[in-house]
């Protein structure tokens, strides 16, 4: 007990040497982890990129070849989308952890200020290693993903979909013969058209979508730090 007979608060003691050292090992390992993953997205990005290549290598190969690749290979984008999302989910977990090491363990450091456990990041940071949870909902990272890289891959598909069907091989002199280029098999020009309008459009309505859960997060972040 203390003069006065108030409780004496117990001050969390500093970190040792040995115990820095470990959480020094700790961050590398993380930096490494991360680093992994963000090599496996980059991976699928190029798988996207490649296969929409070689698409419109075929589609524009010929006169009379096919639009039907560039079709098909939008539905592949999407399949790379997918398996994208679920590699940034993993990712964003380990880039967490490395992000929270340098601002709260590295940063005070830095700084000359010594760390101490103060309760906020090491108990965070602890809890992460006991219940390990994705950070990031998977509408939230395929939107991200969307807006960083798919959302352009798709934009140069649907061009160069309206170029094979309206310029190659020869300018189209009518709307009618557009939706006859655009017809594949039974399939009127007129439903394709309207099936890519609906697929694109569907995914410009999900990046925007997702993109304003983002900003009200970080609004949500911003007032928890306020007070």
């Amino acid at each position: 007990m203390a003069h006065g007979g108030e409780a004496r608060v117990e001050r969390p003691h500093p970190y040792d040497s040995a115990e820095i050292g470990a959480l020094a090992h700790l961050y590398r390992g993380e930096v490494y982890r991360s680093t992994l993953w963000r090599q496996r997205l980059d991976h699928t990005t190029n798988w996207a990129v490649v296969t929409t290549g070689i698409a419109l290598s075929l589609s524009f190969a010929a006169p009379d070849a096919s639009p039907l690749p560039l079709i098909l290979v939008g539905l592949l984008v999407v399949v790379f989308l997918i398996f994208e999302a679920r590699r940034y989910r993993y990712f964003n977990v380990w880039r967490a952890r490395c992000r929270l090491l340098e601002t709260d363990l590295y940063a005070p450091l830095l700084r000359g200020e010594g760390v101490r456990p103060d309760g906020k990041w090491n108990a965070l940071l602890a809890g992460d290693y006991c219940e390990p949870r994705f950070h990031i909902s998977a509408i939230r990272a395929i939107g991200r993903r969307l807006r960083k890289n798919y959302a352009y891959i798709l934009a140069v598909q649907a061009v160069a979909y309206f170029g094979k069907i309206s310029i190659h091989p020869d300018p189209a002199t009518s709307l009618a013969e557009v939706l006859d280029r655009a017809a594949v098999g039974p399939i009127p020009g007129i439903l394709v058209v309207f099936a890519g309008i609906a697929f694109h459009g569907t995914w410009i309505i999900l990046a925007i979508w997702t993109l304003q859960i983002e900003k009200r997060f970080r609004r949500g972040r911003k007032l928890i730090a306020i007070a």
